[in-house]
């Protein structure tokens, strides 16, 4: 299998190699193999090359099975214009590669419940929530203009949607929702956006031959209001991209430590993009305090979906699980009485346990 490595700004090149270990591990048992070539995007691609996103990396993604991406962005590179910014770059590589559906799961691990934001009475029921987020489309891609007129500055982002985009994005969610519990959760503002109505009348018209689905509606202000008041009513969360983005990032705090969670982007193309939700976290890089569970998740995102190896993916999913088991605990989910350790020893002790467990 052949790997597109974007180790990025930051922590990201930390993370990402704590997850080769785990991907190391996986091949060594697994009898698998993988081949790794790196890439360059974001600022360090700005800085090497003077653009965040390289034609050269596009056509490397390409050519791969599957893009392990860290995470780009920081202070250094916040000057510069929008399109030479390191989140051009990803936005960039979302559009190359086709991948229109973001799959964010928001899972809180049992051990980890005293560090939700929640009260744990709210999360008795644990919190295993999919947001399915359109990652193509709206506000982030549309027309975008700034113009002096004679009232002052004006400025626009279009958000529009196709019948198609929202079609595709709707039966990879409500497909994703007959493998978990059969509900899904439909959020946009259609009392106020036209765009809105149109994902009304496609996931309607879609529904219809999703009849063992239970499919609803909330207004995206609500939906906000309810992840933090009720988030066990929520199964799948399908929405826009710019409604995704925020509410994504929300459900990712209930589970407490956005360090904790992975993502998927896939779409089109056989090659999907697989990266953990934070940030670049210039602070704190160099120094060995990283989460790199959620690069390491990632990988298992990206065996499950990308490569089609359940076992090999469950293998990962399980060995974090044991880690969280034998109490060890990077900084941003440390608890009193627990083992502290920094970003190498989690990526050496995760790996070590997919080795040695003999069962999935």
């Amino acid at each position: 299998m052949k790997i597109a490595l974007i180790k990025g700004d930051g922590i990201g090149p930390e993370v990402i190699n704590q997850a080769l270990k785990a991907l190391g591990a996986v091949s060594e048992r697994f009898k698998c193999s993988f081949e790794y070539q790196e890439a360059l995007m974001g600022g360090c691609a700005i800085d090497e090359t003077g653009v965040p996103l390289p034609i050269e990396t596009v056509n490397i993604c390409k050519q791969s099975d599957a893009v392990l991406l860290g995470a780009v962005g920081g202070p250094k590179w916040d000057s510069l214009p929008g399109n030479l910014r390191p989140e051009a770059g990803l936005l960039g590589i979302r559009k190359a590669m086709d991948v229109y559906a973001n799959l964010r799961p928001a899972i809180l691990f049992p051990q980890l419940k005293s560090a939700s934001s929640l009260k744990e009475e709210i999360l008795v029921n644990g919190l295993d929530i999919m947001v399915v987020r359109e990652l193509t489309g709206g506000a982030y891609f549309g027309e975008k203009k700034k113009v002096i007129t004679e009232d002052g500055i004006k400025a626009w982002d279009m958000m529009s949607y196709t019948f198609y985009e929202v079609e595709r994005i709707t039966r990879t969610a409500y497909d994703i929702a007959r493998k978990r519990k059969k509900k899904v959760t439909v959020v946009d503002k259609a009392n106020v956006l036209e765009s809105s109505r149109l994902w009304r009348e496609v996931t309607g018209e879609i529904s219809k031959e999703y009849s063992d689905l239970e499919v609803s509606y909330m207004y995206v202000d609500n939906a906000a209001m309810q992840l933090v008041r009720n988030p066990g009513q929520f199964d799948v969360i399908l929405t826009e991209n710019l409604f995704g983005d925020i509410l994504s990032d929300e459900a990712s705090m209930l589970t407490g430590s956005m360090g904790m969670l992975p993502s998927a982007s896939i779409g089109i193309r056989k090659t999907g993009i697989f990266e953990p939700i934070h940030g670049s976290a210039p602070d704190i890089a160099g120094k060995d305090m990283a989460n790199p569970l959620a690069a390491i998740l990632s990988c298992g995102m990206m065996l499950e979906y990308g490569l089609n190896m359940k076992n090999e993916a469950d293998a990962v999913y399980k060995a974090v699980n044991t880690v969280l088991d034998k109490d060890y605990r990077t900084v941003d989910i440390m608890q009193p009485g627990m083992k502290s350790v920094g970003t190498e020893m989690m990526g050496n002790l995760v790996a070590e346990i997919i080795l040695s467990d003999t069962e999935v």
